[in-house]
């Protein structure tokens, strides 16, 4: 047994422990609290394996997809959740999500760092399917959610349906299906009074 290796390793799962206590802007279904990074990294890794055949192409690596869900919001153990309509937080996202990745992914042995941090990457260029229907997943569920909770981040940061096309309308580069989904979706939200036109 490779004792460095191993102490290496223990210490990326005790680091990444820490996105336990990341509270993200998305509300519950239930709307009685938000969401944690982890609780967000479970769930979009659910729905990337349940929802894969809608991705935009066919015998997509959804291993891969799931694995670029699992570690993505790492960074945001340092670098915090990015509120995606805060338009002054987003201005230093990407550099501080790529200072906090050269850190936590540094925390491990050198195969698994170029592993996770080619993997990180990859999904931030957006230039594979794999990535574009990651994307797509990620962008979808804290959508879904407040739609199902009705409305609750929406309202609170008094958001209205062309900022959600305009932050979310990439969803299309990795299921095109998912895109229309979601568009019905904002749809009845505003004919229901949870998403302001």
């Amino acid at each position: 047994m490779d004792s460095v290796r191993l102490s290496q390793q223990m210490k990326f799962i005790a680091e990444i422990d820490k996105l336990k206590k990341v509270v993200r802007e998305s509300w519950l279904v239930d709307a009685t609290r938000k969401e944690t990074d982890a609780e967000h990294s479970w769930h979009i890794m659910v729905m990337a394996l349940l929802l894969s055949e809608y991705s935009n192409q066919a015998n997509i690596d959804v291993f891969k997809v799931m694995k670029m869900l699992l570690i993505h919001d790492v960074v945001e153990i340092d670098a915090g959740d990015t509120f995606i309509y805060d338009k002054e937080h987003v201005k230093d996202q990407k550099d501080r999500e790529r200072k906090a990745a050269h850190r936590i992914f540094g925390l491990l042995p050198p195969d698994q760092r170029s592993e996770f941090t080619a993997l990180w990457e990859e999904y931030e260029a957006l230039k594979t399917p794999e990535a574009n229907y990651a994307r797509a997943i990620d962008s979808m569920q804290p959508l879904l959610l407040a739609y199902l909770n009705g409305g609750c981040s929406w309202r609170i940061h008094s958001i209205i349906k062309s900022q959600v096309i305009a932050t979310k309308k990439h969803m299309g580069n990795g299921s095109s299906s998912l895109w229309e989904y979601t568009q019905d979706l904002l749809d009845d939200a505003v004919k229901k009074g949870i998403l302001k036109e």
